[in-house]
């Protein structure tokens, strides 16, 4: 069957990007199927870095077709800006190689207001929003008032469809006393860029099911991680669109017989970044050495956000629950480099909550809030592996520890990243 799919295992930042660009190189198009410009997709190639939020990361690869599915919410701005970016780095964007789907929504000016006033309104019960407008985006959605991109295929209609949106945010924005919108010089804005973005919009679910009816392979690309699942994630401390495996469905708009591939991918460490629960992570020089200075791109800190991420040791309970919940054929580990040089390593195996044993995590907020991880520790090694091509390339330590994690989670690991460009991942 030709659909691979790749999932953040974690919370997100897992290293997706750089994966997707990996199966990308044998495939014809790569999909992008939820949320917006709240993440973060970063690919080295030869020394050069390129960022991504909302274009899939398999653009990169010549005669790779990208296509922004109908699961997303979109800052057309925000997105001509990226396009642009892309372009100034040799990147070819065009009609030909970029598709967004008419039924994709729409992030409006009004949305970042609202997602900015409310956040700021939660005080210390903050969730950890990005403040791109993707909840509001969200909730227009699913109440059936939003803005579909394709509307901005007859530039008459969309704005009055817009004016119409901004002036009824503008009297919600009022009453609860935040900054109001320009609507005027919005709409204007978002005019210009409905003219320039004309060309791309296309109904992407018939597109994708000729393509897949001839055995075209496409690369499924999962924005945030199974933990940030609005279902099946640390709720409310979530993202507003399913991450998961089932989102690629609706996202994309195709059946799953056509899927053949799950790749999950997560740190050889956790991450996050926002607010709710963490099990395992860690203060001090620990999370400090797993974080880095903040120096290069490839320390951790958000792509999107620049906030540092909590860090701490693997949490292999998670990642049991992504497994189940996304049907996972495979792992991808990302990051192995930056476990040289300790003595020592923590995997959690299980979580105590109250003297109760969990190998899953608990369904709810509080449980999980109280959780305590239980770990096992593995040796560690101090040599550098980031010129490693093979798995004989590797320390005994760094391949037991990959086997160790492979046991735990009950899926094979078949490739580890051991360095930021793209040619620093080892076949297992």
């Amino acid at each position: 069957m030709p659909v691979t799919i790749v999932i953040g295992a974690q919370w997100g930042d897992e290293g997706k990007g750089r994966f997707v660009d990996y199966f990308s190189a044998n495939a014809q198009m790569v999909g992008r199927y939820a949320g917006g410009d709240n993440a973060g997709h970063t690919v080295a190639v030869k020394g050069e870095v390129f960022k991504m939020h909302l274009i899939p990361s398999g653009i990169l690869h010549d005669g790779v077709v990208a296509i922004m599915g109908n699961g997303m919410v979109i800052n057309p701005i925000n997105l001509l800006k990226e396009m642009n970016r892309l372009r100034e780095q040799g990147i070819t964007i065009s009609p030909d190689n970029l598709v967004i789907s008419s039924r994709a929504h729409l992030i409006s000016p009004a949305h970042i207001e609202l997602d900015r006033g409310k956040e700021a309104e939660r005080g210390e019960d903050k969730i950890g929003t990005t403040l791109r407008g993707i909840g509001p985006a969200y909730l227009d959605k699913i109440g059936r008032r939003g803005i579909r991109m394709g509307q901005m295929l007859n530039l008459e209609d969309f704005a009055d469809a817009l004016e119409t949106s901004l002036n009824h945010y503008n009297a919600e924005l009022r009453r609860e006393g935040f900054e109001i919108v320009d609507v005027k010089a919005s709409m204007q804005a978002y005019v210009d860029a409905a003219t320039e973005l004309q060309p791309y919009i296309k109904e992407t679910t018939v597109y994708l099911a000729e393509r897949l009816e001839k055995g075209e392979r496409i690369v499924c690309e999962g924005a945030q991680g199974t933990l940030l699942d609005v279902d099946h994630g640390s709720y409310p401390y979530v993202t507003s669109s399913s991450p998961t495996a089932g989102g690629v469905m609706t996202g994309l708009g195709i059946g799953p017989t056509y899927v053949d591939q799950v790749v999950g991918v997560a740190k050889a460490f956790s991450t996050r970044v926002g607010s709710g629960p963490m099990p395992t992570q860690e203060e001090g020089e620990i999370a400090q050495r797993l974080r880095g200075t903040g120096d290069n791109y490839w320390d951790e800190f958000g792509t999107t956000t620049g906030r540092p991420r909590r860090c701490g040791w693997l949490d292999t309970v998670l990642l049991r629950y992504s497994r189940m919940v996304n049907g996972l054929t495979e792992m991808m580990l990302t990051k192995m480099d930056i476990l040289s040089g300790f003595d020592e390593l923590k995997i959690a195996v299980a979580y105590d909550v109250d003297g109760t044993r969990y190998d899953v995590p608990p369904s709810t907020i509080d449980a999980l809030e109280r959780a305590v991880p239980i770990y096992e520790t593995v040796q560690g090694w101090h040599e550098d592996i980031s010129d490693a091509k093979t798995l004989a390339d590797l320390p005994e330590a760094t391949v037991n520890y990959i086997k160790r994690v492979e046991t735990l989670c009950g899926v094979p690991i078949k490739a580890v990243s051991v360095g930021p460009e793209r040619h620093q991942v080892v076949n297992l």
